[in-house]
């Protein structure tokens, strides 16, 4: 299972730790965790490109593990960026079941 902590101070979202594999298929067809992957990707991508926010990130692949922590207080583009990548996994959660992917808000 993936399991996606969001990370909140105040209502705003400030970064994101994801871990794990969704096991919905074998390792290299696994649809879950490829969808997972481009939205953190390209979220993190987004946030670097567009904006002037600092972060720190961390990853590990094996674990499929991705760790990202804005380092100051997100700006109106950082917030849409990662308010839309939540919104996508939430759904690729909804639609595949939680037994995939599970978001948990901290």
């Amino acid at each position: 299972m993936i399991q996606v902590i969001v990370k909140k101070k105040s209502e705003n979202i400030t970064g994101f730790h994801i871990e794990g594999h969704s096991g919905y298929a074998e390792y290299g067809s696994d649809i879950i965790c490829a969808a997972v992957s481009a939205l953190a990707i390209n979220c993190v991508n987004s946030i670097e490109e567009f904006t002037e926010d600092a972060y720190v990130i961390e990853q590990e692949e094996k674990r499929g593990m991705i760790d990202f922590q804005l380092t100051v207080k997100p700006s109106e583009q950082s917030k849409l960026l990662l308010d839309s990548m939540v919104f996508g996994i939430r759904e690729i959660s909804r639609q595949y079941g939680s037994q995939y992917v599970t978001l948990i808000n901290r």
